[in-house]
C-alpha cells in the first residue's frame, strides 16, 4: 500500500499487515461447541483460586465511586509498588496491563525505521505485535534446542540501533529460567543505546532469588516488567507495572494515556498486594501442582520441560497420538489446554496448574487418551 491514503478507508502499511493477537479458547466456547455442562480452563496460565476474599470485597466496597476519574499518577499505588520491591518511587509506571508498558517502551525508545528490537524465538507475542504497531524492526534469535537462552545469539543480533532487548523469565511457554548472573552479563555487554527489558510475570512463582531487582542500582540500563494478572489473580482487571530508570518513567508518565487505569483496578490492586495470604497460598498451590503434573505426565510417557512457572510444557511421547489429537480429545471432555500453533511448536502443548482436583481430573484424561 503507498503512504499516500487515496481514501477514508486507507491504513497505515503496519495496519494493513497486521496479524492479530490469538488468545487461548474460551470457557463458553468449548461449553457451547461440544454440550458441556463443566468446563475446566487450564490455557491461559490465570490464577486456579480466582480472586482473593479480599479483593472482591475491595471492588464491592469501592464500586460506588466508579463515576470518578482515577487520581492523576495512581500516587497510592505506585508508593505502595516502590514499598513492595524496596525501589525509589521515581522508579515505578503503572499501566492497562504490562501490554501497556511494552507498547509504550517501543514508542519511546525506537524511531521507527531507524532502530531496532530483539527478543528470542519463540517469544510473548505482544513483543512482535506491538514492534509491527510502531514501525519497528524486531529481530529475534532462536532459544536452543532444549528451550533454554541462547545470549550469544541474542547479541549477535544488537547494533548501534538497538534500543531495546526483550527477556522473559521464567519464559512463555517453555517455564525455563535465566540466572540472574546471566542477566547482569547480558546487560553489561549491550552497548550504551540499549535497554535490557526483563519480563518477570511469572517471577513470583520462581521466587526473588530469581529475580535482577535486587541489582537495579548496579545496572542502570535494565528495566523489569510485572503484572497483576497471575500470582494476584487479577487479569481481568489490566494491571501491569514497570520498574524502570527514572529518567525513562518520567517519560512514561508524560505519554501514557491519563486514566488508563482504572479506579476500581487500582483500589483491588493495592488489595491484592496487601493480602500475603493469598499469594502465599498461591505460590504453594501453583509448586504443589507443578510438581504433581510433572512427574505425571513423564510417567505417562510424555517429554516435560522443567518449569519455574505457573505452567508446564510438553509433548506426547512417540507411539502416541500427537499433540494436536490429545489437545482434541481433551476438548471433548472440557479440558482446555493450550495448543503451541501460534507460537510455531505445532508438537508442544501448555498447560496451566490447576486446583488440585483440576490437575488430577486433566492428568487422569490425558493418562485415559495416551493409553498410559
Amino acid at each position: 500500500m503507498s503512504a499516500r491514503f487515496t481514501s477514508y478507508t486507507d491504513v497505515r502499511p503496519e495496519v494493513a499487515a497486521f496479524e492479530s493477537y490469538e488468545p487461548g479458547l474460551s470457557i463458553a466456547e468449548i461449553a457451547s461447541r461440544y454440550g458441556l455442562s463443566r468446563v475446566i480452563k487450564m490455557a491461559s496460565n490465570e490464577n486456579p483460586l480466582g480472586v482473593s476474599p479480599r479483593v472482591r470485597q475491595v471492588i464491592a466496597d469501592k464500586a460506588v465511586d466508579a463515576f470518578r476519574y482515577p487520581q492523576s499518577g495512581n500516587p497510592r499505588l505506585v508508593k505502595a509498588l516502590a514499598e513492595h520491591c524496596g525501589v525509589d518511587a521515581k522508579r515505578i509506571c503503572v499501566g492497562n496491563g504490562s501490554d501497556e508498558i511494552i507498547d509504550l517502551l517501543f514508542r519511546i525508545r525506537c524511531v521507527p525505521g531507524v532502530h531496532n528490537a530483539v527478543a528470542f524465538r519463540p517469544c510473548f507475542g505482544i513483543y512482535p505485535t506491538q514492534a509491527r504497531m510502531a514501525g519497528v524492526e524486531l529481530r529475534q534469535t532462536p532459544l536452543n534446542p532444549d528451550f533454554s537462552f541462547d545470549f550469544d545469539g541474542l547479541l549477535e543480533l544488537v547494533d548501534e540501533n538497538t534500543t531495546l532487548a526483550f527477556v522473559t523469565t521464567p519464559d512463555n511457554p517453555s517455564g525455563r529460567i535465566a540466572s540472574v548472573d546471566e542477566l547482569e552479563k547480558l546487560a553489561r555487554a549491550l552497548p550504551p543505546s540499549c535497554l535490557l527489558v526483563v519480563d518477570e510475570a511469572y517471577t513470583e512463582f520462581a521466587g526473588p532469588e530469581h529475580s535482577l531487582l535486587s541489582r537495579l542500582e548496579e545496572l542502570p540500563n535494565v528495566a523489569l516488567l510485572r503484572t497483576f494478572s497471575k500470582v494476584y489473580a487479577l487479569a481481568g482487571l489490566r494491571i501491569g507495572y514497570g520498574i524502570l530508570p527514572p529518567a525513562l518513567a518520567d517519560y512514561m508518565w508524560r505519554v501514557r494515556l491519563p486514566f488508563s487505569l482504572n479506579i476500581l483496578a487500582e483500589e483491588a490492586a493495592l488489595a491484592a498486594l496487601a493480602d500475603a495470604e493469598f499469594r502465599d497460598e498461591t505460590v504453594s498451590l501453583v509448586r504443589r501442582g507443578r510438581a504433581f503434573l510433572t512427574e505425571g505426565l513423564r510417567e505417562a510417557g510424555c517429554e516435560v520441560l522443567p518449569s519455574m512457572s505457573n505452567f508446564l510444557m510438553f509433548r506426547p511421547g512417540a507411539g502416541t497420538v500427537d499433540a494436536r489429537a490429545l489437545h482434541g480429545e481433551l476438548l471433548k471432555k472440557g479440558i482446555i489446554i493450550r495448543s503451541l500453533k501460534a507460537y510455531q511448536l505445532p508438537e508442544w502443548l501448555r498447560v496451566s496448574m490447576g486446583t488440585d482436583e483440576e490437575n488430577e481430573l486433566f492428568l487422569k484424561y490425558t493418562k485415559e487418551i495416551l493409553g498410559a
